[in-house]
């Protein structure tokens, strides 16, 4: 689907956030990005959805696998919706955006907040819901338009852990039914083992790719009852540790 071949990208105060970044995204991935807080995650994320453009390096889609305008979707960590909307109404937004109307649209907001968990909150605001609730607003504002790849940046960082481990869950299934390609920042090992295919090592600023690690285990909510999630979580921290020192 993408290549990203050596990329770097200083911003004006001076910070160089990515040095000689380089990675290759298959169509249908789940891959982790997964390194210490200001290590370019983010960074990286912005760049592959064209948010920023990089200082040096490439960044090419392959013929034919260029999505389209409404083809990205992006879940940020904070579910930044408009607090006077309602939970349909942040689900609307973009295809509204994109020139639709609301009945021309009833059809897929309504199947994605089903599918999301959300139906029967379709009139709340922001307000009334909770943390959870709010990314599960956000995620299927970020599906309504059916992205061939979904960026999500930390979006479970600031939930409590079990609504984190059930919203994990879901984003799996979702991701296993609808086949889109997911680029996942984390500074969690544990979060990355479980949700990842691909779990790719970035070092501390300017953050590099130090390594990748492919995951075999069954993509399921059994997962961490597998000791072979054990014996991944571990090979991942040896590596970290080393990327780190």
């Amino acid at each position: 689907m993408l290549t990203i071949a050596t990329v770097g990208r200083r911003f004006p105060s001076g910070t160089e956030a990515l040095r000689d970044a380089s990675l290759r995204l298959q169509t249908g991935d789940f891959v982790a990005l997964l390194g210490p807080s200001g290590c370019g995650k983010s960074t990286l994320l912005r760049l592959i959805a064209g948010l920023d453009q990089p200082d040096s390096g490439t960044i090419t889609w392959d013929a034919g696998h260029k999505p389209q305008p409404g083809e990205i979707g992006y879940v940020f960590q904070d579910a930044t919706l408009l607090p006077w909307a309602t939970t349909e109404e942040n689900v609307f937004l973009p295809l509204r955006l994109r020139g639709l109307t609301r009945t021309q649209a009833q059809r897929d907001i309504a199947a994605v907040l089903a599918r999301v968990g959300l139906t029967g909150f379709e009139s709340a605001r922001p307000q009334q819901l909770s943390g959870g609730m709010r990314m599960r607003v956000s995620i299927a504002r970020a599906l309504v338009t059916k992205p061939k790849l979904l960026l999500m940046d930390e979006p479970f960082a600031a939930l409590d852990e079990f609504t984190r481990h059930k919203l994990q869950a879901d984003l799996l299934a979702l991701w296993r039914d609808l086949g889109c390609t997911v680029v996942f920042v984390t500074h969690s090992i544990y979060e990355a083992a479980f949700l990842a295919r691909r779990i790719v090592l970035m070092t501390p600023r300017p953050g590099r790719i130090a390594r990748e690690i492919q995951s075999s285990l069954a993509p399921s909510p059994e997962t961490r009852l597998d000791p072979a999630y054990a014996t991944l979580v571990a090979d991942i921290s040896k590596a970290m540790e080393a990327a780190l020192a």
